[in-house]
């Protein structure tokens, strides 16, 4: 299933964000319940629900994921207060989740801020364990990290840690990110099914519940978490393509989140890239000029 983030806000709320995904032709989408940037959420009751919910099942739209903001860090151990808000929100994150009718709640895993891999690694086990109960409906999928400044998260490794430490960790799922598992070290170009089989050393494939599907502007292990459109980085479309066709991943939602165009010459105005995204991915045939039809596009509107 392709999809793309999409925006939520305005008058229309969560409705707004399914017709946004539709515009794309998307089959799937993923959603903040708020800004990414902070943790100010409106009440269930103004979002619109219902009517996402309808349009949503009057075009097939099946399944959709919800990610956390990313400045909630679960593997902070130097800030108490920061910790504890951390696992406040991402409880009340993950009922707002299922309200909206998503099983799926994406969540950066956190970062150790200097006091080192085994203690941030315990710091979230323990989040995760405050936050988890037996009638938690919603899932959490650890997104694998690209391993810049103190991330954790990064290998498939660090992940097992944090399952094996979690009572409930039935509830636990994960969300591969190509760009992220290439700056992390991990051959997504050249060996993408040697790194499906070093996770499976792990976790078997249905552990994985969303793909975020990234180029890259970095090369291989450079830790920086730089995405790029798709084809247009290092990674490349043949490889980006293969995967959205791999017969595990069919009924997975695939989301991009690669970057707005820029129009020419006004940095702060910038373009949607993912109709042209999806439509390039379903035809599998790389498209040079996409770039420039984003911009095309977008000032004929």
């Amino acid at each position: 299933m392709l999809g793309s983030h999409v925006g939520l806000g305005g008058k229309e709320q969560f409705e707004g964000s399914v017709k946004e995904a539709l515009s794309y032709g998307a089959e799937t989408f993923m959603v903040y319940t708020g800004a990414p940037q902070n943790t100010r959420r409106k009440d269930l009751s103004e979002m619109r629900i219902p009517e996402a919910t309808a349009l949503m099942k009057e075009n097939g739209i099946r399944e959709f994921v919800v990610h956390a903001p990313y400045i909630v860090n679960l593997g902070n151990t130097v800030k108490p207060e920061a910790f504890d808000f951390a696992v406040e929100f991402l409880r009340e994150e993950l009922r707002r989740t299922a309200a909206m009718g998503s099983r799926t709640m994406v969540l950066h895993p956190g970062a150790h801020v200097g006091e080192g891999e085994d203690a941030g690694i315990m710091q979230i086990i323990k989040g995760i364990n405050l936050i988890f109960d037996a009638d938690t409906e919603a899932h959490i999928a650890l997104e694998t990290m690209a391993g810049k400044g103190s991330e954790l998260g990064t290998s498939f490794e660090q992940m097992a840690r944090i399952y094996d430490g979690v009572k409930y960790n039935d509830k636990l799922r994960l969300c591969l990110d190509t760009c992220h598992l290439n700056d992390a070290g991990y051959p997504v170009k050249d060996d993408f099914e040697g790194v499906l089989e070093s996770l499976t050393r792990y976790f078997p494939l249905n552990q994985v519940a969303c793909i975020h599907l990234n180029d890259s502007k970095n090369e291989q292990g450079a830790g920086k978490d730089r995405h790029e459109n798709i084809g247009f980085g290092t990674i490349g479309f043949e490889r980006l393509h293969a995967i959205t066709k791999m017969p595990e991943f069919l009924d997975t939602p695939i989301i991009l989140e690669t970057p707005y165009v820029p129009k020419d010459g006004e940095k702060e105005r910038a373009y949607s890239p993912y109709r042209r995204e999806i439509e390039m991915l379903r035809s599998g045939v790389f498209d040079p000029d996409l770039l420039a039809k984003v911009r095309m596009d977008a000032e004929q509107e």
